[in-house]
C-alpha cells in the first residue's frame, strides 16, 4: 500500500468516526478565528471557548478592537496565558487588517503571515476554514504527532516539513477536515500520554501499532 492509499484509507475511516470535521473554536467571524487561534496557543481551545464571549462583547467590531486598550484586553484573556503578547497582536493586528487589507481577513498565505502573531499554522486554518482553499495542512500537535505514529510523514515534528509531506499524500479537498479531525481523535483516543490502541480503529494503518505488535 502506498502512503496515498494508506493516507486515503486513514481519511474514509475518519469520516467515519467525526463526521463533522470541524474547528472546536467557536466563532461568527473570520477576524474572531483568527484570534482565537492565536489564544489558543498554550492553552486549551475549551478555555478559549470561555474566554472570547465576553472579549467579543466589549469590542464587537473589528474597529472597537483596533481601538482597544491592550491592558483592558488583556484583563479578558488573562487566563488563557502569555496575555500581555497576545493581546498586544490582537490590537495590532484589527490595526494591520483595517489599515492595509480593508477590514477583512486576508485569503492568502503571504498577507496573513503579515499579520502579528501569525504563523503558517494559524494561516492555513484561515484559509481552510474561513476561505476554504483545497490542500491547506494545519500542522499542529496533534496532527504532528499522529501522522508520524501512522507513517504518513517520516516522523519529523517540524511543522513545515508536516505539512510539506501530508501535501504530497492528502487528497486535496480533504486536507483540511482531516487535521481537525485528527485533533478530535487526538483528544478521544490517540492521547499523547497513553495512546488506546485496542480501541482505535485506525490500527490496519498505523506503524506505531504494528511495530507494537510484532
Amino acid at each position: 500500500m502506498t502512503k496515498k492509499e494508506r493516507a486515503r484509507a486513514i481519511v474514509e475511516e475518519l469520516k467515519v468516526l467525526y463526521p463533522e470535521g470541524i474547528c472546536s473554536l467557536n466563532y461568527p467571524k473570520p477576524y474572531e478565528l483568527l484570534f482565537s487561534v492565536r489564544l489558543a496557543a498554550q492553552c486549551t481551545d475549551e478555555r478559549v471557548n470561555m474566554v472570547t464571549p465576553a472579549l467579543f462583547a466589549r469590542f464587537p467590531t473589528l474597529e472597537s478592537l483596533a481601538q482597544a486598550d491592550v491592558s483592558e484586553v488583556e484583563e479578558y484573556i488573562h487566563s488563557t496565558g502569555f496575555f500581555r503578547a497576545k493581546a498586544r497582536d490582537i490590537v495590532a493586528a484589527s490595526q494591520m487588517m483595517l489599515e492595509q487589507f480593508g477590514g477583512k481577513v486576508p485569503d492568502n498565505m503571504e498577507d496573513l503571515l503579515k499579520l502579528p502573531g501569525v504563523g503558517r499554522k494559524t494561516a492555513n486554518l484561515i484559509l481552510g476554514d474561513v476561505y476554504h482553499v483545497p490542500g491547506v495542512v494545519v500542522a499542529d500537535t496533534h496532527c504532528i504527532r499522529i501522522s508520524g505514529k501512522l507513517g504518513l510523514t517520516d516522523g519529523t515534528k517540524d511543522p513545515a516539513k508536516v505539512e510539506t509531506q501530508l501535501r504530497k499524500i492528502l487528497p486535496p479537498e480533504e486536507s483540511n477536515d482531516f487535521c481537525h479531525r485528527l485533533v478530535l481523535h487526538g483528544r478521544a483516543v490517540c492521547t499523547a500520554r497513553k495512546p488506546d490502541c485496542q480501541n482505535c480503529t485506525l490500527r490496519p494503518w498505523c506503524d506505531f501499532f504494528q511495530k507494537g505488535t510484532k
